[in-house]
């Protein structure tokens, strides 16, 4: 039996795990959650500052979402997009509404089939056929692991075992004006950025940037398009980052996923309406995309995060945890938006890495992740507490001390 197998507890029959060796093997495995605390199966509890990577924005087994999860799996549980469901239509409404009006919704099940059908939008809206199909990302973003979406994600490392890689992607250094125009030719549908690069670090673009971004694709016109999957609804301190960066303009498409459904696969494509009208019937589909369940948990999320207006939560939060972590001792930084940060760690005097500095926190019972080799990746629940703060700080310290 190998470590994976018997962290996924497989039956000692086996020669190998049951599962394919896409991740390595956990350390732990996680039976319950509540709220921000997470328990393992020995019943040791963890804070959770990671959220399963930005999900479970609301903690974990929220009652609300739970017992609307629990009444709709024993009402209707599917049924197929030829037919409605009373969930879709409202929740559609509802992300329209957060995102200014005037734009419309195709539901899929993941960030990546968000931005999938971004991109197929983009290619339609544009005109393909007549040469106009290349979208323009930057290097260190993530997009997801599709062939489309990992040629669209700006890390090369992650191609190289996967070529021919489709094409129809261009990459721009991150945050570079002149570089980004450079690749802004007539065969250009789409430019497609996230505002906060999640998995490239935690890097954090430029209002001065985005508003130039914005005018150059109004000038040419191409679609800008933003990945909010990571830092949608509320995380960054504004119901979306790129309110940080556009000065009340947006984007034409928005991509959301991972805080929509609070652990319920869900994702969403959003664009304005002229844009949405380039897709007719047969032009994409999503055989579980928006199904009842799904839809119906990421409405009581949304409502959820209405009434207690997770934007502030979350920006008075990440202003006191990054107030009060930088003052830790070897913290040379602490960057990102809201409750979307990094922790920017002097590895050399600590005589470690930041995937040994993370290994050392959950083993005190602390949930984060080493986003780089100096740094490490805070995203918790956007209802985290003061005192579950001050338990993480006093943690961190132990560690960094």
């Amino acid at each position: 039996m190998s470590a994976h197998s018997d962290a996924m507890f497989a039956s000692a029959a086996l020669d190998r795990c049951p599962l394919m060796p896409t991740y390595a093997a956990p350390t732990v495995q996680f039976v319950r959650g509540e709220g921000s605390w997470l328990f393992d199966v020995a019943g040791k509890r963890y804070l959770d500052l990671l959220s399963g990577l930005a999900v479970t924005s609301l903690g974990h087994a929220h009652p609300e979402v739970a017992a609307v999860i629990a009444e709709q799996a024993s009402t209707l549980l599917h049924v197929s997009n030829l037919f409605g469901n009373e969930h879709q239509g409202p929740l559609a409404s509802t992300i329209d509404e957060l995102l200014g009006g005037g734009g419309q919704v195709f539901f899929s099940n993941s960030g990546a089939e968000a931005n999938e059908c971004a991109i197929k939008l983009a290619r339609k809206h544009a005109g393909a056929s007549m040469g106009r199909f290349n979208v323009v990302c930057a290097y260190g973003s993530f997009h997801g692991r599709t062939l489309a979406t990992l040629h669209a994600t700006g890390q090369p490392t992650k191609w190289e075992a996967f070529q021919p890689l489709p094409e129809g992607f261009r990459h721009a250094a991150w945050c570079d004006l002149v570089d980004l125009e450079r690749q802004l030719d007539d065969t250009v549908a789409a430019v497609l950025l996230e505002v906060v690069q999640g998995e490239g670090g935690v890097n954090v673009a430029t209002t001065e940037y985005f508003t130039e971004v914005r005018r150059l694709c109004d000038e040419r016109s191409i679609l800008l398009m933003v990945d909010e999957v990571q830092t949608g609804l509320g995380r960054t301190g504004e119901w979306f980052a790129f309110q940080h960066v556009l000065d009340g303009a947006r984007p034409d498409v928005v991509t959301l996923a991972k805080a929509l459904g609070n652990g319920t696969p869900i994702g969403a494509c959003w664009a304005r309406a002229d844009v949405a009208a380039a897709f007719e019937p047969g032009d994409h589909g999503s055989t579980y995309g928006g199904q009842p369940l799904a839809a119906a948990a990421a409405r009581s999320v949304l409502s959820v995060m209405q009434r207690e207006n997770v934007p502030e939560r979350a920006r008075v939060a990440g202003m006191v945890i990054s107030e009060r972590v930088i003052a830790l001792p070897h913290v040379r930084d602490v960057r990102g938006l809201g409750l979307l940060l990094a922790v920017e760690l002097d590895t050399e005097a600590l005589g470690r890495d930041a995937r040994a500095i993370n290994a050392e926190l959950l083993d005190l019972g602390v949930v984060a992740n080493a986003i780089t080799p100096t740094a490490i990746r805070l995203a918790p629940s956007l209802l985290i507490s003061e005192g579950e703060i001050d338990h993480a700080i006093t943690i961190l310290a132990e560690v960094l001390t």
